[in-house]
């Protein structure tokens, strides 16, 4: 039963998200403008009345703007995303199209920056004397540095120094080609770094002194192997619990670095039919994006379950006042 109920309130809790992101999707862009510009060709076109009138009617704008929200709603909620109004293609023809690239770039970023952040979080703990003073005190303020650094100045410093100046990595991302991948990831990965590398070296710390690892080294365990086997497995829980988070921060940032290194995916497609006013479009995509983010955090939910057993047993019931009183 409980596991009943905890896959109830996740599917209950990707529904909401997906509702309140599709209704604010829908009423911002029709805030913003007619969306006929986009099917008749844009602000410039020279459309006569007759065929305004007729691209009403053949999309459904003449109807009332409740009937148009619940149509779109039923529309997402059946994944029958409808056309493009500006492309004239299938919206999940569009999505699929874009969609690996962006989820290939989010995977590769986040995959690095589990490592950075791992790598320093176990230099930060194992230094020790004055030069580890010196180590942790650099590793902080680059942790720091890094996480309030935004994502397009960090792309542009690392076009500027990566594909102008020196010339050794392509400054656009067109393919899958390994080094043109490089600078996107790098660019995606750093901000996220520095934040999970705050959170694993302050669990690190606090596994390191607790005590299994203590009993661990009683028992003549190395510390490379008290690491390996204890106090990494405990420390990486709080930033795994981040992970889903994380992912999420990754496929938004995407939409900046796609568009600053003219890479294709579901962020530049994204920009591109919000500027045109593309309603199914942006609402299929955001709705996409919004029903992986959640994916996501219910399997780094079931991730962080599987490696915490103390997770998977029943919570201990909190002592009131009076069980207190009692027991003392």
């Amino acid at each position: 039963m409980p596991a009943l109920r905890w896959i109830a309130a996740r599917i209950g809790g990707a529904l909401l998200v997906v509702w309140i992101v599709a209704t604010t999707v829908f009423f911002a862009l029709r805030a913003s403008g007619d969306p006929l510009e986009a099917i008749l060709g844009g602000p410039g076109s020279q459309a006569s009345p007759e065929a305004v009138e007729a691209a009403r009617r053949e999309y459904g704008l003449d109807r009332p703007l409740v009937v148009q929200y619940l149509l779109q709603l039923w529309r997402v909620s059946t994944f029958q995303l409808g056309d493009s109004y500006a492309r004239r293609e299938s919206v999940v023809g569009l999505i699929g199209q874009q969609l690996p690239s962006t989820l290939l770039l989010a995977a590769l970023a986040l995959v690095l920056a589990w490592l950075l952040a791992v790598v320093g979080a176990v230099i930060a703990t194992s230094s020790r004397g004055i030069a580890g003073r010196v180590v942790d005190a650099l590793l902080r303020g680059v942790e720091v540095v890094s996480t309030v650094m935004p994502q397009f100045w960090l792309g542009t410093v690392l076009i500027l120094v990566f594909a102008s100046s020196l010339g050794l990595l392509p400054a656009t991302s067109a393919g899958n080609d390994p080094a043109s991948l490089v600078l996107p990831v790098v660019t995606l990965a750093v901000p996220i770094a520095g934040f999970l590398a705050q959170v694993s070296r302050d669990a690190l710390l606090e596994a390191d002194a607790a005590p299994f690892a203590t009993t661990a080294r009683a028992r003549g365990a190395a510390e490379h192997r008290v690491l390996l086997r204890h106090t990494l497995r405990h420390a990486s829980l709080p930033a795994l619990a981040l992970s889903g988070w994380a992912f999420g921060n990754l496929l938004s940032g995407a939409v900046v670095v796609e568009v600053l290194f003219a890479r294709p995916g579901i962020g530049r497609l994204l920009q591109e039919a919000a500027m045109a006013r593309d309603v199914p479009l942006v609402i299929g995509a955001v709705a996409i994006v919004a029903v992986l983010y959640v994916a996501v955090v219910v399997l780094t939910d079931a991730v962080e379950l599987l490696v915490d057993p103390r997770l998977r047993g029943p919570r201990p019931r909190v002592l009131r006042a009076p069980d207190v009183a009692v027991g003392s």
